[in-house]
């Protein structure tokens, strides 16, 4: 570094300073929360859907041993559409606590999921707001009764050589 001048020293100094001082603020999803905006679109209420609602369990944590001792989980929650033609419309992905409180709301416009395509939410397995109860309330809209949207959860976790895996399955409203 004897050789570079002043400025260019001052310059990496900085922006070694800078990439080290900024604190990465916290994902509450390992989906980037813009890609919703991306993924939103507008229906009028002309358009022909028939509209639902799901509810699926999902588990950020687990009992272990006895009350007093839990275990953290990782839940990948699918928001599948298995229709082989036609778009899915959801309007809400609303993450509930235990208690029924509501922790969060993914998106408040509508998304659409092509045929076939499926969309997922990560619950990090350090994010314990939901706790042993949690819940999920999708409401969406379809254009053919017979293709109804299709709602899972996946809870996985490991520690040491134990690994634990479940899954849920939504249930309609």
């Amino acid at each position: 570094m004897k050789n570079l001048p002043n400025n260019s020293l001052m310059l990496i100094t900085f922006l070694l300073t800078g990439l080290f001082a900024c604190e990465k603020e916290k994902e509450i999803s390992s989906f980037n929360p813009v890609n919703w905006n991306k993924r939103s679109i507008e229906l009028n209420d002309s358009d022909s859907l028939i509209k639902g609602s799901t509810y699926l369990s999902v588990y950020s944590e687990i009992y272990s041993m006895s009350e007093h001792r839990t275990h953290t989980l990782t839940a990948t929650v699918s928001m599948r559409n298995i229709s082989s033609t036609d778009s899915v419309y959801i309007f809400h992905a609303e993450y509930y606590n235990t208690k029924g409180d509501l922790i969060r709301t993914y998106f408040n416009k509508p998304i659409f999921l092509r045929p076939l395509e499926t969309v997922e939410i990560i619950i990090d397995e350090d994010d314990k707001d939901g706790g042993t109860g949690a819940n999920f309330i999708f409401d969406w809209a379809i254009k053919n009764e017979k293709t109804e949207p299709y709602f899972e959860a996946v809870m996985i976790s490991e520690s040491g050589q134990q690994g634990i895996s479940f899954t849920t399955q939504g249930i309609k409203r």
